[in-house]
């Protein structure tokens, strides 16, 4: 619980840190100054997300399944919780603080991919960043970490390059992610640990 409250303390701090001038100007910088040539492989990266961070953790369960390895399997399931828990604070915290879009708020910004939902915290940035830590832990090997937070540094980036979110809510995707992973990490091992008493 100490985890939890340090990481959401850390959120709100960061979040505090930018003030709304510096989060647009940042903004402006980089997605009017952008070279627009890149701007499919910009949207190929950010809708990369769903993909990977389904299919990866399924292709593990499946893997550990057929191998009929408990541990890979149960790194499945910690991997797959991840990702929903780092879903369900992102999308609470999406509803609950109900930011509008850049593009919405500042007319000169050019939206590039799509965006529907409230601005912060960025799901997609969250998911990504959910999938990088979850995989680092259950791995902990420099071939899986390095490549993970590249890709999830990558979707972080893409979302503000094309426009649909700040960099304080990037900001704020990624400390989600990880500390998502970590928070249930903890979880898994307080009840493993109860139901073990028991």
């Amino acid at each position: 619980m100490k985890i939890a409250f340090a990481c959401i303390t850390f959120l709100a701090l960061s979040f505090l840190a930018f003030s709304q001038k510096t989060d647009i100007e940042l903004l402006k910088n980089i997605n009017l100054d952008r070279n627009r040539n890149y701007d499919p492989i910009f949207r190929l990266i950010t809708d990369s997300v769903s993909p990977f961070n389904i299919g990866l953790a399924l292709l593990i369960l499946i893997f550990g399944r057929i191998q009929k390895d408990r541990l890979i399997t149960s790194k499945a399931y910690t991997i797959l919780g991840t990702i929903l828990l780092a879903s369900l604070i992102s999308t609470l915290l999406k509803y609950s603080i109900d930011r509008p879009r850049p593009f919405i708020t500042y007319t000169f910004i050019e939206k590039v991919t799509s965006g529907g939902s409230p601005s912060f915290p960025s799901g997609h940035t969250t998911d990504a960043f959910a999938l990088a830590a979850a995989l680092s832990l259950a791995f902990p090997r420099w071939y899986v970490l390095i490549p993970s937070f590249l890709w999830a540094l990558a979707i972080g980036y893409s979302r503000i390059n094309l426009g649909v979110h700040y960099p304080s809510d990037v900001l704020a995707g990624a400390l989600i992610g990880v500390g998502s992973a970590y928070l249930f990490r903890y979880l898994k091992a307080f009840f493993s640990k109860n139901t073990a008493v028991q």
